[in-house]
């Protein structure tokens, strides 16, 4: 496996790029460590897909370098960058077998036939398709392709990193955890470096130990699923996270004090933001708690969930949502309270803490 380091990265698809819009990837400076399961994660357009061909060397960089423990790769070919990559619609050999499908890389490495079937075999089991091993693979459905395609990613222990470019697209919703529960148990048990591109949160929070989140071309945070909810770095990872994302409240700061159209609160701290900057309040609705004591708020309506409720309301001539539990009251004339330990602060999108 590898350590991967994004050597200030950017990459822009046509000539002569002059300022940022022009690039599809912004400057990406990072390392990522031996052995990690990180998921790239944004909206259609951010640029996750930019990264991850880089890093498999489908693309060559505009500029910037790329290492694979610390040796420069940025102009080696994909294959002799030892990576396996497994894209969004399924690549396999459909004249093939299943078994000929996944034994295919390994055969192609000189890999002795003993070890080659050993291998072949125990991958069918974690894929599910041992009863079709024997089976041409031209004629199966799209989620058993891709299946392959995961298996034959999975199936050799010698390379640098294994990438996945949104590769649960075809699979049926309940395979998708199943295949994402396997993907977890071999990252746990074989320590490859993993690298997956999704565009769903929820495919990104259970797989990865840190998600890479991206917005416009660059990196906006890396965290661990707890740190994108509880302290979003910035507003778009606030919303893009949890559902429904955080409320994001234009706010005046004036010391430790945060006034939000006629309601003010005050903080244990002051935060500090630049003069001109524009600044918001960041709550989640889990930490709103509705009563009869605090803020006043205008409710529109209520939408059950089952287990819980989302409370859509006006607050200080802003919507927000609040998440209550299912049995919860909810007063006709309902008031609010944030949980003071879980506001955050943005200065021109950007949290700012007690030092800035």
């Amino acid at each position: 496996m590898a350590r991967i380091t994004l050597d200030h990265i950017r990459h822009a698809y046509g000539p002569n790029p002059q300022s940022d819009k022009d690039y599809a990837l912004r400057e990406v400076d990072h390392e990522w460590n031996d052995g990690g399961a990180y998921a790239l994660l944004g909206p259609s357009g951010c640029g996750k897909t930019t990264l991850l061909n880089i890093i498999s060397g489908l693309l060559q960089p505009s500029h910037g370098r790329i290492l694979f423990d610390g040796k420069d790769v940025t102009n080696l070919a994909t294959q002799a960058r030892n990576i396996a990559q497994v894209f969004q619609f399924p690549v396999i050999y459909d004249t093939m077998t299943v078994y000929d499908n996944l034994a295919f890389p390994l055969r192609n490495r000189g890999v002795a036939e003993p070890e080659v079937d050993r291998r072949v075999r125990d991958m069918l089991d974690v894929i599910d398709l041992a009863p079709m091993a024997r089976r041409k693979a031209q004629g199966l459905t799209a989620d058993q392709k891709q299946k392959i395609s995961l298996g034959r990613g999975l199936v050799r222990n010698d390379v640098n990193a294994i990438l996945f470019d949104e590769p649960l697209t075809v699979i049926d919703p309940h395979m998708k955890w199943v295949l994402r529960s396997q993907l977890k148990r071999l990252h746990k048990q074989f320590g490859f470096t993993m690298v997956y591109v999704t565009h769903d949160q929820t495919e990104a929070l259970t797989f990865a130990d840190k998600v890479v989140v991206m917005y416009e071309g660059e990196i906006v945070q890396i965290g661990t699923p707890a740190e994108l909810f509880e302290k979003p770095s910035h507003t778009f990872v606030g919303y893009f996270i949890g559902s429904p994302g955080m409320n994001v409240l234009p706010a005046k700061l004036d010391g430790s004090r945060v006034t939000i159209g006629a309601e003010s609160l005050t903080l244990d701290y002051a935060p500090k933001a630049a003069a001109g900057a524009k600044t918001e309040l960041g709550i989640r609705p889990e930490f709103i708690r509705i009563g009869r004591e605090g803020m006043p708020v205008t409710i529109n309506r209520v939408e059950d969930i089952g287990r819980q409720k989302i409370v859509r309301a006006d607050f200080a001539g802003q919507p927000i949502s609040i998440v209550v539990t299912e049995d919860a009251e909810i007063p006709a004339e309902a008031r609010v309270t944030f949980d003071p330990t879980a506001i955050n602060i943005y200065a021109d999108s950007w949290r700012v803490g007690r030092e800035g």
